[in-house]
Order: structure tokens, then sequence, then C-alpha cells
């Protein structure tokens, strides 16, 4: 896959302006003090749908809408964050939305996306399973399935990292999480539009490492996504061609336990009083789980959401 260039970016920027501001990109004292580094977070939990996913949600339905003028409604498969982008952006066009999440999923996450005027179908145990179901359903409906991960997903994506690499120059690394994929590779789109040499470091949960597994054995390798708090991390297949760009243009894979990740949730609310969820906090866990290779540099991660369902942000709050 080609990674978007410049002028991609800057069309994706100026489309994406027509949903929603610049996120802020803020340094925390106390957050440093507890990194022993200068972190910079790009605070995707304050979109209009509290996380990243309205950008390629956006930039994706509007060249579906030029492409496909008569289209009336479309179909996609998510954990509820890109469920909530798709849902928003289809409906800023008059569309119905159909989303298949799996069973168990966010309870406020699915309501999120019922406030925004989609049609709700629970299917299979995992991401995957409900993906293949939404890929059928839509077939078997005549309608158009939105992927979760596209170029054009990751194009949209990127125009959160373009903000953030001009709000906070010359970062050392910036730490990504990894769910499909569209994120890591927006960030590595914008730093090499920009020119940057910024290294890029991916996270993942230990309880679901399929990409950090694949990206060892260059290879997709298939693997349980078994993690309870970061349900964006929740992948069990890979995307090939995410892989590939990954494998070209990150330095490496850390992977993060759920314990850690609801600490890094913690901390985040005890240094800077914003709420992250499980994936919206995962990067944060890696920049603090190996403190020697962050001591006194100058980091940057992203809040990709703040979308947790309350009690599970309350055992995080209240788990030492």
């Amino acid at each position: 896959m080609n990674l978007p260039e410049l002028p991609e970016l800057r069309r994706a920027t100026a489309l994406v302006r027509t949903v929603m501001p610049p996120t802020p990109t803020y340094t925390w004292p106390l957050l440093n003090a507890r990194a022993g580094a200068e972190v910079w977070l790009k605070h995707e939990n304050h979109s209009p749908v509290g996380a990243f996913k309205l950008r390629g949600a956006a930039v994706y339905i509007d060249w579906l809408a030029r492409e496909q003028p008569s289209l009336t409604g479309v179909v996609a498969a998510t954990r509820g964050n890109h469920g909530q982008g798709v849902a928003l952006a289809a409906r800023r066009k008059g569309w119905t939305t159909t989303i298949v999440v799996p069973f168990g999923n966010s309870r406020e996450k699915n309501r999120a996306m019922l406030a925004l005027g989609a049609e709700l179908i629970e299917h299979g145990e995992d991401f995957q399973a409900a993906n293949e179901y939404a890929t059928d359903l839509a077939r078997e409906r005549g309608a158009h399935k939105v992927p979760s991960f596209h170029p054009l997903l990751v194009a949209g994506t990127g125009t959160y990292a373009m903000e953030m690499f001009e709000a906070a120059s010359e970062l050392d690394t910036v730490y990504v999480p990894i769910g499909m994929g569209s994120s890591i590779c927006g960030v590595a789109a914008a730093r090499a539009a920009l020119g940057l040499k910024t290294k890029i470091v991916g996270v993942v949960a230990e309880a679901s490492p399929s990409y950090a597994l694949s990206f060892a054995a260059g290879k997709v390798v298939e693997h349980q996504a078994g993690t309870k708090i970061a349900d964006g991390l929740a992948c069990r297949v890979p995307v090939e061609d995410a892989l590939g760009v990954i494998r070209k243009h990150v330095e490496r894979i850390v992977q993060v336990s759920d314990e850690a990740i609801a600490s890094a949730m913690r901390a985040l609310y005890e240094d800077t009083h914003n709420v992250a969820e499980g994936a919206g906090a995962a990067a944060v866990a890696a920049i603090l789980s190996e403190p020697e290779a962050v001591r006194g540099k100058r980091v940057g991660t992203v809040i990709t959401g703040g979308n947790v369902d309350r009690e599970v942000f309350l055992q995080a709050l209240t788990t030492a």
C-alpha cells in the first residue's frame, strides 16, 4: 500500500475541518514528572465522537458519496469508535447506517451509535466474527460495506498526526496504539510527508498480540484477541496492507498488559483529568513501562479515544 502524501493529507485536513476543529496537543507537567520525559498528548478524546475515527470516516464517506451518488446506506463492523465515526459521517449525507458489533460490546459505545441513528446488530464473539458477518450482510442487502482499514481511512487518520507534529515539533519518538492499523499508518504517512526523523513505536495489548507476532514473523499471524480492557486493540487477524506499512515504517512494537493499561488510565486521570478508554491509554502505558527509553526525551502519543463504560473506568481508577 502506498501511503498518502502531503497534498492528499492537506486535502483530507480541509475535509475533516468541515466536521471538527483540530484537537488539542498538550504536554502536562504531572505526566512529564511521572514519565521522566516531555510527553505530548494528542487529545483525540476531544473529537465529536470522543475518538479519532471520525476523521477517516469523514474522508471515506465523502469519497463514497462522489463515487456512488445514488447510495443511501452503509454497513460497518466495529467495537464502537469506527461505528460512531461512520454513523455520524453517513448521517451528514442523509444515509442509513447498519453497525455490527460482537456480543458483549461496550454498552455506552452501543448507546452512542444508536443515538447517531445507526441500526445496531450483535453478532459473533469478537470483532473478526462481526466483521465477517457485516461483509455478508452488506452483500445480502446490496449495501456498501465500509472497511475497517483502507487508504482513505489512513489519510483521514493522518490528519491528527499532521496536527500533532505541527504543534509539537522535533519529537524523538511517537508511541501509537495498533487496532486494525489505520492510526499508526496515518502517523507514518504524516511523518514521511513532513520529512521528519521521529521514530514510531507501535503498541498492542499483551493479551491481543497479533500485530506484534506478525511484525516479528514478517507475515500475518492470527491470535486470539483476549484483552478485557482495550477493545479498540482486540484484533485477531491483522490487515496485510497495514502490516506491510508497519514493518517498513515502525521501529518496534511494545506489548502492554491489561493491568498496565488500567494503571495508565488512572495516571492520565490523575495527571491530566482526562478520561481515556483502554486503547486510548495503551501508548501511555508503553511510555511508562520503559523509562530508560524515554528519559529526558520529547515523546508524543495519542489518546485515541475516551469512550469507556463507567464500571470499567471505575475499576481502573480504584485498582492499585
